[in-house]
């Protein structure tokens, strides 16, 4: 069995996975839809089916956790993640890509849970912000990855799903080698309180530090599936898209760290409304200059330096309002807010593209930034209770 070190390798590696397969499938399938003649509408509901998946795993995962331990949650997603995208070209039909985007979910919310609990649980105090800071950086990575794969469908369709499937499957397998856990704080405030107990007592503690992940998954998740077809539509190459799209979560790979010290420095409430407002500016000017490629390669990596932290730096705010014993529950729920955000990303994409033709795609998401910035803003400086 491998040690202490190696197995936090080995849970952000798979962290690395869980991002790459979201990366990709977001804009290959709505690059692959679009070209079918799928309105972007329908394409961005077709989208929502992988954070459709979270939300439907997400309620039940903490008590197999309890009985089972990290390890068998975390295989049994990987296998349904690298399973699935085996079988998307087996057979495209529109439902049944809905439905393996679904299975996708599952596992990929498998794997997020069962990584970040197991990787916040063993690590010390002293260094829990950092190694949050790495989850952030990888799963960031693998996002950066992704959407690379789009430039294989020139060669053939199927083969960006065999390469990130066979892939998947690598990293997943170094898993066998690693001894199991279970979280032994959770099973000891299991039996005085249910599961949806802790969820209302987590909401009512820290909702605002769930936010910055609801703001991040529609970020995410627009920019990968709706983007693409609003940019398409406007005059821009599929081949300078695979590239653009992954200067988003490239910039968050500079900032991930710098960012995460600055707060645990001035702290998380101070730079999230830094990097909001910031982020609203750049989206704005790519609203102005989203003609210009060359300006929105700048700007779409500046405002990943800004805003691809969010995911990270709400983990973080999270953990310093929450108690020790509602942390399982704060870390489902806040990729219950990330699903969301997911879902809402796609969707109302979709019907804003169809809607309003002649306004930009961005003023959309400096909307959102707007919102959650006036909500952090609002509810003033929280303390842990």
């Amino acid at each position: 069995m491998v040690s202490a070190e190696k197995r936090f390798w080995i849970l952000i590696a798979l962290v690395t996975i869980s991002g790459f397969s979201q990366g990709m499938l977001l804009p290959l399938l709505a690059v692959i839809l679009e070209q079918n003649g799928v309105p972007s509408s329908v394409n961005g509901l077709h989208a929502t089916g992988l954070y459709i998946g979270v939300l439907l795993a997400s309620p039940f995962m903490e008590k197999p956790m309890q009985r089972f331990g990290f390890k068998p949650v975390i295989l049994i997603g990987g296998a349904l993640v690298f399973t699935s995208l085996f079988l998307f070209p087996v057979w495209e039909v529109l439902w049944l890509w809905f439905i393996l985007r679904v299975l996708i979910g599952i596992g990929d919310q498998m794997l997020h849970f069962g990584t970040q609990t197991w990787i916040t649980a063993t690590a010390s105090k002293e260094t829990r912000g950092k190694a949050i800071a790495y989850y952030g950086l990888f799963f960031g990575l693998g996002f950066t990855l992704g959407p690379l794969m789009t430039r294989l469908l020139s060669i053939h369709e199927a083969l960006p799903f065999v390469l990130s499937a066979l892939f998947s499957m690598l990293v997943w397998s170094a898993m066998l080698f690693v001894r199991n856990q279970w979280p032994e704080q959770d099973r000891e405030t299991a039996a005085s309180t249910s599961s949806w107990t802790r969820f209302r007592q987590t909401g009512k503690i820290a909702w605002v530090a769930l936010l910055p992940g609801f703001g991040y998954g529609f970020l995410e998740s627009s920019l990968h599936s709706i983007f693409p077809v609003y940019a398409m539509r406007i005059g821009h190459e599929v081949g300078i898209l695979s590239l653009l799209i992954p200067c988003f979560a490239g910039g968050s790979l500079i900032t991930q760290l710098p960012l995460g010290i600055w707060s645990d420095r001035t702290g998380r409430r101070t730079v999230l409304l830094s990097v909001l407002a910031l982020g609203t500016v750049l989206f704005s000017a790519a609203a102005i200059l989203e003609a210009n490629i060359a300006a929105l390669f700048i700007l779409f990596t500046l405002a990943g330096m800004c805003v691809g932290s969010l995911f990270s730096l709400g983990i973080a705010y999270l953990t310093d309002l929450l108690p020790a014993n509602l942390l399982p529950a704060g870390n489902l729920m806040i990729g219950v807010s990330f699903s969301l955000g997911s879902i809402s990303g796609p969707f109302l994409g979709g019907v804003y593209v169809d809607v309003f033709p002649g306004l930009s795609f961005f003023y959309l998401i400096v909307l959102v930034l707007l919102s959650v910035t006036a909500a952090i803003f609002f509810r003033g400086e929280s303390k842990r209770v």
